[in-house]
């Protein structure tokens, strides 16, 4: 892949401000220097040029010169291979994997449930918690305890693809949450809320209109 070049490419991101798929990809795009024409939509009337790029609708969506790449993991790995200074890349693919997947296809799930009880009324939120517990929170704790990071003392972009979603999850009772005797998960969460990175990718924005 070329490099990316700021000054003679294009790249347009639509993306959503409170999105957690939407944040990993604008701090990847941040920390790897990518400047992009910012267009943040509204939900419930998305724009038609978004739509031609990616029919499902659904943030985050970057265009660049013809690319168009509607995924947020994609669009983080695309970041990298332009440029990764601190050495995001550098990691155990097989442990990254492992994270990835218990948080995009199970950890989301409960996250959902948890956040949005009135569309889960046949679950206990007490029962949700304790499995989302369970399967992400302890296994964080355990990895936290020994590292400043998940994969070791160096930052990846397991990190930042997580964060988002366990911020999310902190949100929905915080009381609660910081109740949780899970200091290491409370520490890593804090660093990554108090980052210049992720307070530079969350200024608003006005909404994007066609």
């Amino acid at each position: 892949m070329l490099p990316f070049d700021n000054q003679t490419m294009t790249a347009i991101l639509y993306t959503y401000r409170r999105c957690p798929y939407a944040m990993r990809a604008r701090m990847a795009l941040h920390y790897a220097g990518v400047k992009v024409e910012h267009r943040e939509i509204e939900l419930r009337n998305k724009p038609q040029s978004m739509l031609r790029l990616s029919p499902k609708g659904t943030v985050p969506v970057l265009s660049v010169d013809g690319l168009v790449l509607d995924q947020s993991l994609e669009i983080m790995q695309w970041a990298l291979k332009t440029s990764d200074p601190d050495g995001w890349n550098m990691l155990d693919e097989n442990i990254a994997t492992s994270w990835i997947e218990k948080n995009d296809e199970l950890f989301k799930i409960l996250l959902d449930q948890y956040k949005y009880p009135n569309r889960y009324p046949q679950l206990k939120q007490e029962v949700v918690l304790a499995q989302a517990i369970e399967l992400m929170l302890k296994p964080m704790e355990a990895a936290l305890a020994s590292s400043q990071y998940l994969l070791g003392e160096k930052m990846t972009w397991v990190d930042v693809a997580l964060f988002p979603f366990i911020r999310q999850f902190s949100m929905v009772d915080q009381q609660k949450f910081d109740a949780l005797p899970f200091p290491n998960i409370q520490r890593w969460l804090n660093q990554h809320i108090e980052s210049k990175l992720f307070i530079s990718v969350m200024e608003k924005h006005p909404t994007w209109r066609d």
